[in-house]
């Protein structure tokens, strides 16, 4: 057994597991997880994951065979590339990773395809691959949804309801929805309180989950392949009520890891293993991923219409707390909300 480890790198940071080769499955030796400071560059938590695990490795006296890194794009792929320095660090594309570890668990079709729905931070990415030669058929990516609006849209809704929070606690709150039914928010300035259940935090998604089974909806009719199952990936489908709302609109297998934000960082600890070094890319059967954009179709517009509703209350909400509060708690000023619409398909 040799001693490797798997980083996953993306928009909200990076997640680094150290581990045997052949034991990605199991509890790892090791794992952290880094946010991305705000105007911080890509790699920057990458190589602090990194930093991280190398010091764990030498206090057990062992030493790291091989080092992978997952990336979505070919942009982060350069910046981790051009900041290796000395490290001898692979680049994966992140659909092979998560394929490979999926392969490796059972839980991958042994034909046919399947789509990717990696519900991140920052946003959607939906990856429709052959599971027999690893080729992508389609990709596409959404801002309309993700972690960071799901946080936003939270602590709106405590706010209406008299309690403020900063974005760290909205997202702890959120997160402990995944296991909770019921959590308690408290305003530290005034001691106020406020419960928000599961099916709260469910009805703040409903829209944004809509939009994304209708977006999975066209990726089937363009690619005119019928997927096997649909993976639930990223630290958002780790809440029982999305996973479930879900599944009832797309009408596809589900496959779900216990542990979906690290499918990753698992995928490449394989691949450290099977290939020490230089890039890993896969086969693409069409041109490149699209993101959606606004036009001016009847219905992207109906489609568009449903999802700034729901973020526009946001907007609105928003404003109302930069009223009772000069500056946001962590010092920084908020992030605007962006609001895309839906690109060609049968939306709705």
């Amino acid at each position: 057994m040799v001693l490797v480890l798997g980083v996953s790198a993306g928009a909200g940071g990076a997640r680094a597991m150290l581990t045997h080769s052949d034991q990605p499955h199991l509890p790892p030796i090791d794992h952290c997880q880094v946010p991305r400071r705000a105007g911080g560059a890509v790699d920057e938590p990458v190589f602090e994951a990194i930093r991280r695990m190398n010091g764990a490795a030498d206090r057990r006296d062992e030493l790291i065979s091989g080092m992978a890194v997952t990336c979505r794009c070919p942009l982060h792929a350069e910046a981790i590339r051009a900041s290796a320095g000395g490290h001898r660090v692979t680049i994966i594309d992140e659909p092979l990773a998560q394929l490979r570890y999926l392969r490796f668990t059972g839980q991958l079709p042994d034909s046919g395809s399947v789509l990717l729905y990696d519900l991140g931070s920052s946003g959607l990415t939906i990856t429709h691959a052959n599971c027999r030669t690893d080729t992508i058929l389609s990709t596409k990516r959404s801002t309309v949804l993700g972690g960071d609006g799901y946080d936003t849209l939270l602590r709106w809704r405590l706010a209406r309801h008299g309690v403020l929070t900063d974005r760290p606690t909205s997202r702890q709150h959120r997160e402990e929805l995944s296991s909770a039914r019921v959590v308690t928010a408290i305003d530290i300035g005034s001691g106020d309180r406020a419960v928000v259940t599961r099916s709260d935090l469910a009805e703040l998604c409903a829209a944004g989950i809509h939009h994304s089974a209708s977006f999975v909806r066209q990726m089937i009719e363009e690619s005119g392949v019928q997927p096997e199952a649909i993976v639930l990936l990223g630290g958002c489908t780790r809440n029982p009520s999305i996973r479930e709302e879900l599944a009832a609109m797309v009408e596809l297998p589900i496959i779900y890891d216990p542990d979906p934000d690290y499918v990753s960082a698992r995928g490449a600890v394989l691949l450290a293993a099977e290939r020490p070094s230089g890039d890993v890319r896969m086969t693409q059967a069409r041109s490149g991923a699209s993101v959606v954009r606004a036009t001016g179709d009847r219905r992207k517009l109906i489609a568009a219409v449903a999802v700034t509703v729901a973020l526009g209350a946001t907007i609105a909400g928003l404003l109302a707390m930069q009223k009772s509060t000069t500056q946001p708690t962590d010092g920084r000023a908020p992030t605007p909300v962006e609001i895309v619409a839906p690109s060609a398909g049968p939306f709705g």
